[in-house]
């Protein structure tokens, strides 16, 4: 048994999470969370609830008004470069930046400093992963949607994170595109968090879910029962998945 398989902390930590903009908007209240390795996680919840202001505090990139976040044992610095920690953008157009689909995936090992060997070596196998393996040489603002959510996911996977952050990685997607995500991530070995308004997404390739509304954790456990819950999803701006609706059998 290696020690990875040991290790029975939590990957990710949050405890009395707090976060208000300078003109004293609370977004986050209260939050407490914890996240175990090998979970996949679905947050769910409204427009505003918090999801987004939460991935970003969770990556270091906005600073809490109070409350703590450790991650693989390490407190959560802001500003701090973690590449055991990668974040999906929700617009693949705030993470593709570079002149070829290569130089984009190749970003992250690059400042990681390891060998262009190296970094060849992770971009290939980043880019395979997600099934886009022709697309290296391709200019990134020429691909599609969904071209450009792939190539956006392997260059957070060339980094080899222990947990993986999507922000509503299905948006504008198309039938074709959406599927081959969700097979990526039912075939994911990293912890994950994912984002999502589309439910049925969540109920596929999570083991668990959290609702989330007004910056306050409201729900967290099996998705299917969650989500299953009427009253709960109705009394914060959800609908309950249709796969989750008995359908009557007409006589």
């Amino acid at each position: 048994m290696s020690s990875e398989e040991l290790v029975v902390e939590p990957v990710l930590k949050i405890s009395g999470l707090c976060f208000s903009y300078p003109d004293g908007n609370q977004v986050l209240g209260d939050v407490n969370l914890e996240v175990m390795p090998g979970e996949q996680v679905g947050l769910i919840g409204p427009n505003g609830a918090g999801k987004t202001t939460l991935f970003l505090e969770i990556c270091g990139v906005l600073k809490p008004s109070d409350g703590d976040i450790v991650v693989l044992g390490k407190p959560v610095l802001n500003g701090d470069f973690r590449p055991d920690v990668g974040l999906v953008f929700q617009n693949p157009d705030d993470q593709l930046f570079c002149p070829s689909v290569r130089d984009d995936v190749a970003f992250g090992p690059q400042n990681m400093g390891l060998s262009n060997d190296e970094v060849e070596a992770r971009v290939t196998e980043a880019l395979s992963a997600v099934g886009a393996s022709k697309l290296v040489d391709r200019p990134s603002h020429h691909l599609s949607e969904g071209e450009k959510r792939m190539v956006s996911i392997a260059g957070v996977l060339a980094m080899r994170p222990r947990l993986v952050i999507y922000d509503e990685p299905g948006a504008n997607l198309d039938i074709r595109s959406r599927r081959r995500l969700i097979r990526l991530l039912q075939a994911s070995a990293e912890t994950f968090l994912v984002a999502s308004h589309d439910l049925e997404l969540v109920l596929e390739v999570c083991n668990r879910v959290v609702l989330i509304d007004r910056g306050r954790i409201v729900a967290d456990g099996n998705p299917r029962e969650i989500m299953g819950n009427d009253r709960l999803m109705e009394a914060h701006g959800q609908e309950k998945p249709h796969s989750l609706i008995p359908h009557q059998i007409p006589h």
